[in-house]
C-alpha cells in the first residue's frame, strides 16, 4: 500500500499542494508578483504521469532487490492448505504449492465502504484517488482519520471545493486536543467545508455525473463530482484459509499475535496492518526486522521483539502534524493530574513575519510537551504547523532514550527555527535538574565518549 497507493504517492501530492498554496497565498508577500495566476495553471495529468512513473521505478527497484538477495518473487493469491503449506494461484489460473518451516503473513489492509444506498457504486476509496485522471471541481470526503484530512488538504490547496463529512464533531479525535482543535481551525480558515455530527452517510445518488450525498441526520450536499470514502480500513484476511492453519482472529477481525508476532499457530507469524496495531509501514518494517533477528539470528537475539511504544507519527495535513507518545488526556488518565505538567506554545512561524496581514490571520504553529513525574519525564510531544513533519524524527530518538524536560533544555537552540521552541519552553531554570540520559548532558557536562577497539 505505502509505495503504490499510500505514503509515497500521497507525499508527492502533498508536495504539489504545498507548492500551490505557497504560490497562491505566500509568494507575493516575498515579492513574486503574478504567483496567484501561476497557481491556477496546475496540470493534474502531468503530475499524475510523473508520480505513477516514480512509483513504477520504485517497484522495479524492489523487484531487483529481491533478485539480488536471492528471493524468489511469486505473484498470485495464496491460501493455506495447512500450517506449513500454501497454494498460490497465479493470474493465469495456474496453482503452485509451496511449503515452509515458517510462514509470515503481512497482507496489510484495504479501504472499507460502509453500508448505504448507492455508496459503493458512487464512491471511490483512497486507492481510487490515485486513479483520478483529472482534478474534481467539487469533492466530498467522508471520514475523520488521517487519510481523510490529508486528502482534504491536498485537494483544497490545489483548487477543488472540498466538503469533509464527519460522523461526530471533529477529525483526528484520538489525537491530542490541541492538535485536533488546531487542525480544525486551520481547515476552516483554509476554506474546507466541514459537515459535523452527521452520523455518517446514508445515501448517495448520481444524476448525470453529479452526486447528491444524504447524511444519516438528513443533511444534503449537492453537485459533487467525486466522493472519496475514507472512514477506515479493514485487514486483508479473506480467502487466506486461516482456519486450515489454525490461525485465530480477534473480535475485530485482525490476526491475533503476541508481542513477538507469534500467531496461534507456532509455525506462522504475522505483522503489519493485518494485526491492527500501529498501522504504519515503518512499524511493520521494524517488526519484521526484529522477527528475522529472533528466528534467524544468534542466541543473543532469541528474545528480540519490536516496541510499539513511543512511535513518531506524522500526518501530512495542511498544516502538517507531528506527534509522539501520550496525549495530555492519556497522561492524566495514566499518571494522575497532579503528576502531569504541560508546556504549550502557539506562535506564527518566522516565515510569516513579513506578511502585511493582521497577526491573528497568520497561520499558527502549536506545540506541546507532556511531562510526568518528579523528574518531568517527557511522555508526549505534539506539534502542528509548518515544517513539523521534518522535525519529529530527532525528538523521537530523544524520547526513546528517556529524555526529561531538563534534557531538552540542555540542548542549545537552533535559531531561527520553529523546532527551537521545543527546547526553550517554560521559564528557564524551573525544571528539575534530572537527566534521563546514560551520560547526563546537564550543566555543561562533556559529551559521551566511544569505547575504542584499540588505543590510538
Amino acid at each position: 500500500t505505502c509505495v503504490n497507493v499510500g505514503c509515497v504517492p500521497k507525499k508527492v501530492m502533498f508536495n504539489a499542494a504545498t507548492l500551490a498554496h505557497t504560490l497562491a497565498h505566500d509568494a507575493d508577500h516575498y515579492g513574486f508578483t503574478g504567483s496567484k495566476d501561476v497557481a491556477k495553471t496546475f496540470d493534474w495529468a502531468k503530475v499524475k504521469k510523473a508520480r505513477d512513473g516514480y512509483v513504477k521505478r520504485l517497484n522495479g527497484i524492489y523487484e531487483r532487490g529481491f533478485a539480488n538477495a536471492g528471493v524468489e518473487y511469486i505473484r498470485g493469491t495464496a491460501t493455506f492448505r495447512d500450517e506449513h503449506v500454501l497454494a498460490v494461484m497465479s493470474e493465469d489460473g495456474e496453482t503452485k504449492t509451496l511449503s515452509a518451516k515458517y510462514i509470515l503473513i503481512a497482507t496489510g489492509g484495504r479501504p472499507m465502504f460502509p453500508e448505504g444506498e448507492g455508496i459503493e457504486e458512487n464512491c471511490i476509496s483512497s486507492d481510487g484517488f490515485f486513479e483520478l485522471e483529472e482534478m474534481p471541481s467539487v469533492v466530498c470526503i467522508v471520514g475523520a482519520g488521517y487519510i481523510a484530512v490529508e486528502l482534504a488538504g491536498v485537494l483544497n490547496a490545489l483548487g477543488s471545493e472540498v466538503h469533509l463529512v464527519l460522523r461526530k464533531g471533529n477529525a483526528l479525535r484520538s489525537f491530542d486536543e490541541m492538535i485536533m482543535n488546531g487542525l480544525d481551525e486551520e481547515m476552516v480558515k483554509g476554506g474546507i467545508r466541514i459537515h459535523r455530527y452527521t452520523d455518517g452517510v446514508a445515501k448517495i445518488t448520481n444524476t448525470n455525473g453529479k452526486k447528491v450525498i444524504t447524511t444519516t441526520k438528513g443533511d444534503m450536499i449537492y453537485g459533487v463530482d467525486t466522493v472519496i470514502m475514507a472512514p477506515g480500513r479493514v485487514p486483508n484476511v479473506e480467502g487466506l484459509g486461516l482456519d486450515k492453519a489454525k490461525v485465530l482472529l480477534s473480535h475485530k477481525g485482525y490476526i491475533q499475535v503476541d508481542e513477538k508476532q507469534n500467531t496461534t499457530c507456532p509455525s506462522i507469524f504475522a505483522l503489519g496492518d493485518v494485526c491492527g496495531k500501529v498501522e504504519l509501514t515503518p512499524m511493520a518494517i521494524a517488526a519484521g526486522r526484529r522477527l528475522a533477528d529472533r528466528i534467524f539470528g544468534g542466541t543473543e537475539l532469541k528474545n528480540s521483539k519490536v516496541s510499539y511504544d513511543l512511535v513518531p507519527t506524522v500526518v501530512f495535513s495542511h498544516p502538517p502534524i507531528g506527534t509522539i507518545g501520550l496525549t495530555e488526556a492519556e497522561a492524566v488518565a495514566k499518571y494522575g493530574q497532579d503528576n502531569v505538567k504541560v508546556y504549550k506554545s502557539s506562535f506564527a512561524n518566522l516565515f510569516y513575519g513579513i506578511f502585511d496581514v493582521d497577526p491573528a490571520d497568520k497561520p499558527k504553529t502549536r506545540m506541546k510537551l507532556v511531562c510526568t513525574g518528579e523528574e518531568e519525564l517527557v511522555v508526549g510531544i505534539h506539534c502542528i504547523g509548518m515544517g513539523v513533519d521534518e522535525m519529529m524524527q530527532g525528538f523521537g530518538v530523544a524520547m526513546k532514550m528517556g529524555a526529561t524536560k531538563a534534557d531538552l533544555d540542555s540542548s542549545v537552540a537552533i535559531h531561527p527555527t520553529a523546532s527551537e521552541e521545543l527546547v526553550t519552553m517554560g521559564v528557564w531554570g524551573t525544571s528539575p535538574q534530572v537527566s534521563g540520559a546514560v551520560v547526563s548532558p546537564l550543566n555543561g557536562a562533556s559529551p559521551s565518549e566511544p569505547k575504542l577497539k584499540s588505543k590510538m
